[in-house]
Parts: C-alpha cells; structure tokens; sequence
C-alpha cells in the first residue's frame, strides 16, 4: 500500500502497527532490520550521554551567561516554541548528498577505531603500551604534539568535495576525545593552541563557501564526560603518580578524576558555551549531535541551544538546522515527532528506514571500514556508494556520506578515487537526485536473495526517473511496478540521462519493457528518465517529520 494513497486514519494505523513492530524487534537481541519508517525513540540506559540527574542540568542552565539566554529572536527554550518557529530548509531537501567526516586526533595512532581514546585505556592498553610506553609515560594527551596537520590545504579539500557532487559538507569540530579542532577562547584544547597551529575548521569552512556549499559542523563533546573507564588497577596506578588521566593540569580534558555533580554542572556550560563559539564564529548551515544528546534529562540545556541557534539565524537571515539521531529533540520520545532538528540515523540497512519515510531524512554512512583513519581500513567502491546513495534518495532521504582524513592533513588517494568517482556519476545523472522526492514506491529488486539489477524511482516535477542498479549494456528490463493497470498516465517517452536519444519501450499491464542500449560505457548505475504519468506531490513537510 502506497502511503500516498492513504486516508490520514489509515496512516496513524499504520504508524501505530510500525511502532508496535519496533518495538517487538528492539525485544529481540538478533533483530536488527529497520521498520519501514525507522521509528523507534531513544535507547535504554544513558547511550553515552553524561550519567547525571535533571537537578545538575537545571543548575547547568542556571549558570549560563545571560547575554546567551536572552538572545532576541521568535524562538524561546520550549518545545511549543520550537514547533511553531521551525522549518526544514530549503537548501536541506534539495541537496540530497552531504559530505560527514571523523577528523581528530585518533588519526595519529591510526589503530581500531576512532575510539583509540576509550580503548587505550581499556581493551588496547597493551598494544598501546607496547607502540607509544606505558599510560603514564604517554597518554592519550600525547597524540596531540603529533597531531600536525602540515599537509592541510582547505582549497584543495574544498575542490574535492565540490568535484565529489556533495552539497553541503559537515566536519567533526569536536569527537567524544574533547578536542576542538577550532580557534577557541573557551577551551585551551584546541587546535590553533596546540597541535596544528591552525583553526581548522575556520580554513575549512571559508574554502567550502568559496565552492558555493553548505558547511556544517558537528560536535560529539557530550561524549567526553564517561568515555574513559579505565579498569582499577590502572586507576590505582595513575592516581598514584598523579599521571596522565589524573595530572590536574589535564583534569579539564579527560574529565576523569572528577565525576562529581560540581565537575558535571561545569562540564555542561562547557560544553554549551563551545557550541555557542562553534554558531558565533562560524554561522553553521547544519549543527550535528550524536547520540549522547539523547537522554530527556538532557532538555533543558538542549532547549537552550536551539534557541540560540535558530535565534542567530534568523538575525543572520540563514536558513539551518539541528540535526540529531533516534529521539534526541522529541519530547515524546518518537523520532517521528522531533522537534526542530532533521532525525539522522546511523548506517544504511542497520537503523536507517527500509521504506519511504516522507519528510526528512538523513543517513551517515561511512567511506570505509572504520569512521576515523585507521591504517588498513577498506574503502568501498564507488558502485557500492553511488547504489547505497541512490537507495536513499528514493527513500525520501539524503546520504551523509562520512570520508576520514589523516593526521597530516590528506584525504587518502582511494578516499579521493571513490569522492571523485562518485562525482563523475552525478554529473551526468545528478537530475535524477538533486531537488527530487520520493515517488509511491521506492523500486524493485536489490533484496538480499535477488539475483540481477535493481530499480530505483525518484520523481522530480512530471517526469519519474528509474534509476538502474547493476546493470550491462544491453540488459532488457521489465520495470512492473509502471504497469499500466496500477499507474496513472501512459509512458509518453523514456530516455537515458547523458544521452539524446529516445529509448524504444512497451508499456502495457506487465510493465515497461525497455533496453539499456549495448554501446555504453559500463557504470555502476544508468538512468532512465519518463515522461507520461502522473506524478505524485512532494512529501516535503516543515517540521521534516511524516505528516500524518
């Protein structure tokens, strides 16, 4: 059943019946596929967010500046405020491609995940005792020296980026290690104080512009409070010698040796006063959450930041967005409820919707193997990209497509291979991607039992474009879902993006019989552009949640 096709009753019967689903498959450990509109709320436990009480939130936004609190603008620190105020930018729903990027210190030690922090203290404390010394010789602090950045060329990176079709760019200013890549008069651990000598995301961000994209910036500090757990004895070990994690002249960066409510209040003005700098300095087009600004206890502070940010907005005359994942701006605790922020979900097929969620969307999606550099990582090809891009945009979403630099500043050549790539195959098919929507079913084929290509549909004015997943020269294709007894309209023409000429088809009740012509360069995906049908409208709504 088309969700076009509905009556609004029949919607919330069918909202209800996913939400029933989700939550029978969250009881069952081995179910990880999506319903089809991935609505499930926030996870138990505290998912990385701060272990703390609303009572030291509320003292936290006590203590914020007043200049802060009382910026002038429509939007107050409320949820009804926030609903009534919102809208989903335009730039947003038309961009459908994004560039994410894991960029810090864990590129120098290059090893597991960009976790390194965690698990050097943890589950790797051996393998990093035996490449960098003992944790009290050489700490996670450490890393910051060698983290230089001396190959960084913002232009050259910008060029990339705008050469890989994406339309806006989101760097990490800050990752769960407490860091801020940025030019900072509120943390001494920084990047133009330390380390590089540089404020990277300021370089970036004017060099994105200057190519004519969105910049965003995402920050993960609400991580750092309870990242490290170290076991006892490694505790005992530096408490003993006043090392390392628990050296009082680097207590404000590990967030360690004190965990008390007091240490927690001033944590969180902390942190609200880097996002205030991150909005101030840089204007960001998006500002990006992970997951541990989850928990409800968090929304007073949470609340206050939205204001601000959307507040400096509307004095800049910009249009941006929250963007956060499951629950985290839904006070109803139902991503299909959020408030003021664009949901984003993790990883397509493992939290991601399966179907069309009208709206909208966006999924991050790694380039590789881990997040942040790592040597050894596998990078995906541009076919496995350009199919999983394709896959999501018929889906009525956008993929937030994450690269990982390294620690001297470069982009990886097979990083660039696959970004350029990728660009290569928007440029003749981007009509079929950009400022397009969803259309009443998403395609056909691509299950994991398939065999042969895949179709998927995007729509944007009158014309349906079918994009073909996997596909030779020559294929013949039977596209059923365009059978004339389900469809409205006849196929008038059908022609291949990149090229003049019409196709030649048989639109009858089985479907649309067409070829891919046999003199084609071989590519991941072709595009079949039809005219003839009715088109659905755009599933476009201003809060970005299903309109039901």
């Amino acid at each position: 059943m088309s969700l076009h096709h509905v009556s609004r009753r029949q919607r919330r019967f069918l909202l209800v019946l996913s939400l029933v689903a989700a939550a029978v498959s969250a009881s069952t450990v081995s179910a990880r596929v999506p319903d089809q509109y991935a609505s499930g709320g926030n996870s138990h436990g505290y998912d990385m967010a701060p272990e703390t009480r609303q009572e030291v939130v509320e003292a936290a936004v006590a203590a914020l500046p007043a200049s802060n609190v009382r910026v002038s603008g429509p939007f107050q620190a409320n949820w009804d405020s926030l609903k009534k105020n919102y809208q989903v930018p335009t730039w947003f729903n038309e961009a459908k491609f994004g560039i994410f990027m894991h960029w810090g210190l864990y590129s120098v030690p290059a090893h597991h995940t960009e976790w390194y922090e965690k698990h050097m203290y943890g589950a790797d404390r051996q393998w990093h005792a035996s490449h960098f010394g003992d944790q009290e010789k050489f700490g996670y602090k450490d890393f910051i020296p060698m983290f230089k950045q001396e190959k960084f060329d913002p232009d050259a990176w910008a060029s990339l980026l705008k050469k890989s079709g994406a339309k806006f760019v989101v760097p990490s200013a800050q990752h769960h290690d407490n860091f801020a890549m940025w030019d900072s008069a509120v943390t001494r651990f920084n990047a133009k104080q330390m380390g590089p000598g540089r404020d990277l995301i300021g370089e970036l961000a004017k060099s994105v512009r200057a190519q004519g994209l969105k910049f965003g910036v995402s920050n993960h500090g609400i991580e750092n409070f309870q990242f490290i757990n170290p076991p006892a004895d490694l505790i005992a070990r530096l408490k003993a010698k006043k090392a390392d994690l628990y050296d009082p002249e680097w207590a404000d960066f590990y967030n360690v040796a004190d965990r008390s409510d007091e240490a927690c209040k001033k944590f969180l003005v902390d942190w609200y006063l880097r996002n205030v700098e991150l909005i101030d300095k840089y204007q960001p087009d998006m500002l990006w959450f992970d997951n541990g600004v989850d928990q409800r206890y968090l929304d007073p502070l949470k609340l206050q930041i939205a204001a601000y940010y959307y507040n400096r907005a509307s004095q800049w005359g910009k249009q941006v967005s929250l963007s956060t994942k499951k629950a985290a701006y839904s006070p109803s605790n139902q991503n299909t409820e959020t408030v003021a922020s664009i949901i984003d979900f993790e990883k397509i097929g493992e939290r991601s919707p399966s179907g069309i969620r009208p709206g909208a969307w966006q999924v991050d999606e790694p380039i590789g193997s881990t997040w942040g550099y790592a040597e050894g990582m596998k990078i995906a090809s541009p076919a496995s990209i350009i199919a999983k891009l394709v896959d999501t945009v018929s889906k009525n979403g956008t993929l937030l497509l994450n690269i990982s630099p390294k620690a001297d500043g470069t982009i990886p050549q097979e990083q660039q291979d696959t970004l350029l790539a990728i660009g290569e195959w928007l440029e003749v098919n981007g009509e079929a991607i950009y400022g397009t929507h969803s259309w009443t079913s998403f395609g056909m084929g691509g299950g994991r039992n398939e065999a042969g290509p895949s179709i998927r549909f995007t729509v944007k004015a009158d014309n349906l474009y079918a994009i073909v997943i996997g596909a030779k020269p020559g294929a013949e294709l039977l596209i059923t879902p365009l059978s004339t007894a389900t469809v409205s309209g006849r196929v008038s023409q059908a022609n291949l993006l990149g090229r003049a000429e019409n196709l030649t088809f048989v639109h009858d009740k089985a479907g649309l019989k067409l070829q891919i012509p046999q003199n084609l360069k071989a590519l991941p995906a072709y595009t079949v552009k039809i005219t003839g049908l009715k088109m659905n409208p755009a599933s476009a709504t201003r809060s970005g949640n299903p309109d039901w």
